[in-house]
């Protein structure tokens, strides 16, 4: 069953990432609006759409719409998903579903009291290495799951002439606000910080937690490195083996293998040595490593009532919660 959506926001962002894969999921796009009208008729030619607007509250009004997809401001997230909602429209928008877990809460009373889900863009649950490896600590033979020490750095984009890291904890840190928990399997409990700023807008810390379930671990994250390098790495340790993440690609399960420079029948074996995968770049396959496709393809199977595991506006209220924890120690 083809879905008609209409867009809100025709940034680089949206138009390079996430409209792609709305064809290639059965969501035809309809509509489009951006304060920027060129954006908004450049988007339309690219997907076909049939009608063009400034104004997000014409968008929701157009008829024949299935959906309402959005990658905008926060303040927009939270205006227009509840706007729709009450049109009686589901909803994708893009992370931080809010300012505030305060708005994002009233995005989830509106979701539950129009009936209608609201799905965030917490991507980096798709991403190749992270899916692979949530998939092997689901299978069950991992055990439980000790620790996790998680880096996720950026440079300092996201200021434009004063220091504001506000863009930086809710376009950034909030990723590893959804991501770490849903490894560790459970909510974050206590939290603890250390920082370290070298001049304005150059800021790391560490931040260590322990999860509800007693997992525990520590969060590198911050804007002094360059985003012209790989910025990620994950390591999740259980008893006797553990998970690594390279740049959301490289995937390395190590177990408990034998010693074996001093064993003369050495070989490899398929129970206890290390397990690798990295992806094939030079295959003419269509992949896509970042996790957008996966991620739309369960909100696409969301919007038509099917099982899917899209993160939802609940998992937006604990990010957001778990976020601001994180900023008030900071």
């Amino acid at each position: 069953m083809t879905l008609n959506i209409g867009w809100i926001g025709c940034g680089r962002h949206a138009t390079h990432m996430l409209m792609p894969q709305l064809g290639r999921n059965g969501i035809n796009v309809t509509a489009v609006c951006d304060v920027n009208e060129g954006a908004a008729a450049n988007a339309a030619w690219q997907y076909g759409a049939e009608a063009v607007y400034s104004d997000y509250r014409d968008l929701i009004a157009h008829k024949g719409l299935d959906a309402i997809g959005m990658a905008v401001g926060p303040d927009l997230h939270h205006a227009a998903s509840i706007a729709a909602l009450e049109r009686g429209l589901p909803v994708f928008l893009e992370k931080p579903p809010a300012k505030n877990t305060a708005a994002a809460k009233e995005i989830a009373n509106a979701s539950e009291r129009t009936g209608k889900p609201v799905l965030v863009g917490f991507m980096k649950r798709y991403s190749t290495g992270n899916r692979i490896a949530g998939n092997v600590l689901r299978k069950g033979d991992f055990g439980k799951v000790l620790g996790i020490t998680g880096t996720y750095m950026t440079a300092p984009t996201y200021f434009a002439g004063e220091v504001d890291y506000t863009g930086f904890y809710l376009h950034h840190c909030v990723h590893y606000m959804d991501l770490i928990p849903w490894f560790a399997g459970d909510d974050f409990a206590d939290m603890a910080l250390r920082k370290i700023e070298p001049e304005p807008g150059h800021l790391l810390f560490h931040l260590n937690f322990e999860c509800r379930n007693g997992a525990i671990g520590t969060i590198v994250m911050g804007t002094v490195q360059s985003r012209g390098t790989p910025m990620e790495s994950i390591r999740i340790m259980g008893d006797h083996i553990r998970l690594e993440v390279d740049n959301v690609i490289n995937v390395a399960c190590y177990r408990d293998p034998p010693f074996k420079a001093d064993d003369p029948a050495a070989t490899l074996s398929d129970t206890s040595d290390t397990l690798s995968w990295t992806p094939n770049f030079t295959a003419a396959a269509n992949e896509d490593h970042k996790g957008y496709n996966a991620l739309i393809a369960d909100v696409a199977a969301a919007f038509r009532q099917e099982s899917s595991a899209a993160p939802d506006i609940h998992d937006g209220v604990r990010a957001m919660a778990s976020l601001e924890r994180m900023i008030a120690l900071i």
